[in-house]
C-alpha cells in the first residue's frame, strides 16, 4: 500500500566501471531501465567529450537508414515489424552494418548514373544523325543556325564542348561565359522535357543540354573551369564526320546494352530493398541503442589512471539488487576480470519522483503529472484518480447509450492492443486515444452506471421496475390522458405508491416539471460530491504532514481546515440529507430552502422560521444556537490558520530549544530530518549543489506566506464548492442536447415510417442521427466533460494536499529511447 500511496524511495549511487566493461554494463542497465544517470560534465561541450566520434558514426548510420527507408517506401515494399527488441550489439557489428549500407548506396548511385548516361547517348545519337541530314540539323536539333553553320564550315579548327547543366543556372552561366571569354564563344542550349532525379537528394530537377563553340586551347581551358564551377557535366563528342558516324553505330549498340544493365540493376536493387525491409526496424533499434550507450558514457568521468569510468545515478532502493546483478552480467559479458562497484552516497539533493506504474495506471499517472510532478514521497493522487476521475466524468456524461459506445470503443483498443501497438506512432490522434484506452474504458463503464441511475438512454428512460406513482383516476381520466402529452407530477394531487427500485422513475419523462426535478436532484448531488472530495483532499494532507514529521502543520493547518469546511459546507450537506429524509414528496411544499437558510445562517437573520418551527420554538432556538456556534467557529478558524503557526514558530526559534535553528517558509515549521534524504550505508562525500532544499527566511516572510495560504483556502472553499456545480450544469446540458437531437432528427423519421417511402427516409435519417450522436454527444461532449473533470481534480481536489513541485525520475531505458529517440536524454 505504501508503494501505491507514495513514490519509491530513491538513493544516489556512485558506480566504478572498468573501461572495457563500461559499454556492456550500461547496455544491461538500459535493458533494465531503473537508473537515471547524472551528467558529471555539465560544463564540457558536446563536441569535446570522449565518445563524440562514436556518436557521429551512429548519426551517420541513422541518416543512411532513413535514406534506405525512404527508398523502400518509394518502391511500395512493406516493412516487416515483428516487435522484436534485440540486445544492443557490440561495437564491431556497427562496422559490418556500415559496409552493408555502403554497398547498397553504391548500387543506388549506379542506377542514377546509368540513367543520365543513357540520356546523354540519346542526345549524342541525335547529334550524329544531324551531321548527315541537314533537315535534322535545322529542324530537330536546332543547335546551329544557317549563318553559324557557314562560319563553322569556314573555320575547320572550330572546337566545341557539350554537356548538361541545371536549367535555372543557364542565364548566369551564359553571362559568365560572355564576360570571361570576351564574347569569343557561341552558346546554344535546349531543355530536357523529362525531369531528372538528383542522386543525392532524390528530388526532381530540370536540366538543359548545351553546346559551346570556341577557337583555341586557351578558351577551352577557361570554358572547362566555368563548367566545373557551375557543376555542369561535360561529355566527349567526336569532331570529324567519320568519327561521328562510327560513334552513331556504337551508340545504338551501347543503348541496348545499357537498357539490359539498367533492367538488371533495377531488379537487383529491388531484391536488396526487399531483403532490407525485413530487417530495417531491427537495424534502427540497434543503432539507437548504440547511440544511447555512448551518449550515456559521455556523462561519466574518467579517473586519473584513465582505466575506470565513474558515474553517479539515482535508483530505487528496492531495486539495488537487480542493478548489481545487471552490472555483474555486463562485466561477465565483456570478459573483464575486475568487477564493477556501486556505492550508496549521502546527499542533501532532492531525489526525483518515481511512481511505479503498469499499463493500466500509467494513463491516470500521466493526468496527474501533466499538472505537476509530486514532491519526493508526497501522497500520489493517481491511485484515487483511477476511480474519482471516471466517476466525475460519468456524472456529467451520464447516458447508458453514449457510455456504451465509449466503452465498446475502448474495449476494442484494449483487446487488440498488441496488434495496434505498432500503429500508434503513425497517427497522433489515434496514438492519444490508444494511450488513454483504459481511461476511456472506465469512463464508458461509469457512464453506463450513472446513465442507469439517471434512467437515461439516448434521452429515453427504461421502465424496468414499473413506476412508483399512482395517478388519481378521478382527475386524469383516459380521455384526459389521450389529449395530454405531458402532465405535472404534484405530490399533493398524485400520491407515491412506492419508491422506484433503482434510479429515477421513468414517469418523469412524461411530466412537465421534469427539468425542475432533475435540476434539484443533480444540484444537491453535485454539492455532496464536491464537499466530500474536498474533505478527502484535506484528509490526504494529514498523511503528508505525518510522513514529513510536521506536527505544527497538523495542529495549525489540518485541524482548522477540517473545522472551517465542515462549518461552512459540511453542515449544508447534512441539511440536504435531513431534507430528503424528513420531508416526503407530499410535504415538499413546506420544506425549507437550503440556499436561503445558508445565507440567513451567516447573516444571523432568523426572522423567518420554518412552518413547523412556529409550533415548536424550543427546536428553533436549538437550531439557531447550533448555527451560531458553527458560524463563530468558522470565523475563529481564520486567525487560527493565519497567525497561530507563525507566532508559535517564531517563539520556538527565539525562546525554545530550537532557537539556534533557522526558520523554513516552505513548511512554516523548523527544518527537520524528514525534509532531507539520508543514506547511511556509504562513506561518500556530502553533495551540496542545485536542487538542495534551502528555504530559510525571516519572520515577515513566514507571516506573508501563511496569510496568503489562509486567504487562498478560505476563498477556495467557497469558489471550489461552486465550481463543483459544473457536474449539474454539464449533466443537464448533455441530457437536453440528447433530447433535442432525438426530437428534431430521429423522431421525424419515426413519424414518416408509416408511409410508403418511410423505411428509406428512416434509414437515411438514422444515419444522420447516429453520426451527430457520435460526433457531438460522444466526441465533443465527451471532450468537454473530460476537460471539466480534469479541472476538478487539478484545482479543486489536488490543491488541498498536493504541491506538485518535484521533478520526474527519467531512467536510462531502451524501451523509452526506441520510441522517443536519444535526444530526450539531453
Amino acid at each position: 500500500m505504501e508503494s501505491l500511496l507514495r513514490s519509491e524511495e530513491m538513493t544516489l549511487c556512485q558506480m566504478f566501471l572498468q573501461s572495457e566493461a563500461a559499454y556492456a554494463c550500461v547496455s544491461e542497465l538500459g535493458e533494465l531501465g531503473l537508473v537515471q544517470f547524472r551528467d558529471l560534465n555539465p560544463d564540457v561541450n558536446a563536441f569535446q567529450r570522449k565518445f563524440v566520434n562514436e556518436i557521429r558514426r551512429c548519426e551517420e548510420m541513422e541518416r543512411k537508414l532513413r535514406f534506405l527507408e525512404k527508398e523502400i517506401n518509394k518502391d511500395g515494399i512493406p516493412m516487416l515489424n515483428t516487435g522484436d527488441n534485440p540486445d544492443a550489439p557490440v561495437p564491431r557489428e556497427m562496422i559490418d552494418l556500415e559496409a552493408l549500407k555502403r554497398n547498397f548506396l553504391e548500387l543506388t548511385e549506379l542506377k542514377h548514373i546509368l540513367r543520365k548516361t543513357q540520356t546523354f547517348f540519346d542526345e549524342a545519337q541525335l547529334h550524329v544523325q544531324a551531321s548527315h541530314d541537314p533537315s535534322l540539323t535545322e529542324e530537330r536539333v536546332g543547335l546551329l543556325g544557317d549563318e553559324q553553320a557557314s562560319r563553322a564550315g569556314q573555320h575547320t579548327k572550330l572546337g566545341f564542348v557539350a554537356g548538361v547543366i541545371l536549367r535555372e543556372r543557364i542565364p548566369s552561366f551564359e553571362v559568365m561565359l560572355w564576360r570571361i571569354c570576351r564574347g569569343n564563344v557561341f552558346l546554344r542550349q535546349a531543355e530536357i522535357d523529362t525531369p531528372l532525379e538528383d542522386p543525392v537528394t532524390g528530388d526532381s530537377v530540370h536540366k538543359s543540354v548545351f553546346i559551346i563553340f570556341f577557337q583555341g586551347d586557351q578558351l577551352k581551358s577557361r570554358i572547362k573551369k566555368i563548367c566545373e564551377g557551375y557543376r555542369a557535366t561535360l561529355y566527349p563528342c567526336p569532331e570529324t564526320q567519320a568519327e561521328r558516324r562510327e560513334m552513331a553505330i556504337g551508340v545504338m549498340t551501347r543503348i541496348e546494352d545499357l537498357n539490359t544493365v539498367l533492367s538488371q540493376t533495377q531488379d537487383h536493387r529491388h531484391r536488396v530493398l526487399v531483403a532490407a525491409a525485413k530487417n530495417i526496424k531491427v537495424w534502427f533499434i540497434k543503432v539507437r541503442k548504440i547511440k544511447a550507450i555512448y551518449h550515456t558514457l559521455n556523462m561519466f568521468n574518467l579517473d586519473v589512471t584513465q582505466k575506470c569510468l565513474i558515474a553517479e545515478c539515482w535508483c530505487p532502493v528496492t531495486d539495488l539488487d537487480r542493478i548489481q546483478q545487471a552490472l555483474r552480467r555486463g562485466t561477465e559479458r565483456s570478459g573483464s576480470s575486475v568487477p564493477s562497484i556501486i556505492n550508496r552516497m549521502v546527499t542533501r539533493m532532492i531525489p526525483p519522483t518515481y511512481n511505479r506504474c503498469n499499463k493500466f495506471t500509467q494513463g491516470f499517472q500521466n493526468i496527474v503529472d501533466a499538472y505537476g510532478v509530486s514532491r519526493y514521497r508526497e501522497v500520489n493522487p493517481a491511485p484515487f484518480t483511477c476511480i474519482t476521475f471516471p466517476f466525475l466524468f460519468a456524472v456529467m456524461f451520464g447516458d447508458m447509450g453514449h457510455g456504451l459506445i465509449m466503452f465498446l470503443f475502448a474495449l476494442y483498443l484494449v483487446v487488440k492492443e498488441k496488434q495496434l501497438e505498432s500503429k500508434k506512432g503513425q497517427n497522433e490522434i489515434f496514438g492519444t486515444f490508444f494511450g488513454g484506452r483504459y481511461i476511456i474504458l472506465l469512463m464508458g463503464a461509469f457512464s453506463v452506471y450513472t446513465g442507469f441511475i439517471y434512467n437515461d438512454i439516448f434521452s429515453k428512460p427504461l421502465n424496468l421496475f414499473g413506476t412508483g406513482w399512482r395517478i388519481p383516476e378521478s382527475k386524469y381520466t383516459p380521455s384526459v390522458l389521450m389529449q395530454t402529452s405531458k402532465f405535472k407530477l404534484d405530490p399533493n394531487e398524485t400520491f407515491l405508491g412506492a419508491t422506484y427500485a433503482m434510479g429515477v422513475d421513468p414517469i418523469w419523462q412524461l411530466s412537465k416539471n421534469k427539468i425542475a426535478f432533475t435540476n434539484s436532484l443533480k444540484m444537491k448531488m453535485s454539492v455532496i460530491l464536491g464537499v466530500s472530495q474536498m474533505f478527502f483532499g484535506i484528509a490526504l494532507s494529514y498523511l503528508n504532514h505525518r510522513h514529513f514529521k510536521k506536527p505544527l502543520n497538523i495542529i495549525f493547518d489540518f485541524i482548522p481546515m477540517i473545522i472551517f469546511l465542515f462549518c461552512m459546507f459540511g453542515y449544508l450537506v447534512i441539511l440536504i440529507f435531513v431534507k430528503w429524509i424528513k420531508y416526503p414528496p407530499s410535504q415538499s411544499h413546506i420544506a425549507p430552502s437550503l440556499l436561503i437558510g445558508l445565507i440567513d445562517m451567516f447573516l444571523f437573520n432568523y426572522g423567518k422560521y420554518m412552518p413547523e418551527s412556529e409550533h415548536d420554538p424550543r427546536k428553533a432556538d436549538e437550531k439557531e444556537g447550533l448555527q451560531d456556534f458553527f458560524v463563530v467557529l468558522a470565523v475563529l478558524c481564520v486567525p487560527w490558520m493565519m497567525l497561530a503557526k507563525p507566532l508559535f514558530t517564531w517563539y520556538q526559534a527565539k525562546y525554545g530549544q530550537f532557537k539556534h535553528q533557522p526558520l523554513s517558509v516552505n513548511s512554516g515549521d523548523l527544518l527537520e530530518s524528514g525534509d532531507v534524504v539520508h543514506n547511511t550505508e556509504s562513506n561518500g562525500p556530502l553533495h551540496s549543489e542545485a536542487g538542495v532544499q534551502e528555504e530559510h527566511t525571516d519572520l515577515s516572510e513566514i507571516f506573508i506566506h501563511q496569510i496568503i495560504h489562509t486567504i487562498e483556502f478560505c476563498l477556495g472553499c467557497i469558489s471550489h464548492t461552486a465550481s463543483y456545480l459544473r457536474l449539474w450544469a454539464l449533466s443537464l446540458a448533455h441530457a437536453q442536447l440528447s433530447e433535442v437531437l432525438w426530437e428534431m432528427v430521429l423522431r421525424i423519421g419515426l413519424r414518416s415510417f408509416s408511409s410508403a417511402w418511410g423505411s428509406i427516409v428512416l434509414f437515411f435519417i438514422f444515419q444522420i442521427w447516429a453520426g451527430l450522436t457520435v460526433m457531438i454527444l460522444v466526441l465533443m461532449e465527451g471532450l468537454s466533460a473530460f476537460l471539466h473533470a480534469l479541472r476538478l481534480h487539478w484545482v479543486e481536489f489536488q490543491s488541498k494536499f498536493y504541491e506538485g513541485s518535484g521533478h520526474m525520475f527519467i531512467p536510462f531505458s531502451f524501451s523509452h529511447i526506441v520510441d522517443h529517440g536519444v535526444e530526450e536524454l539531453a
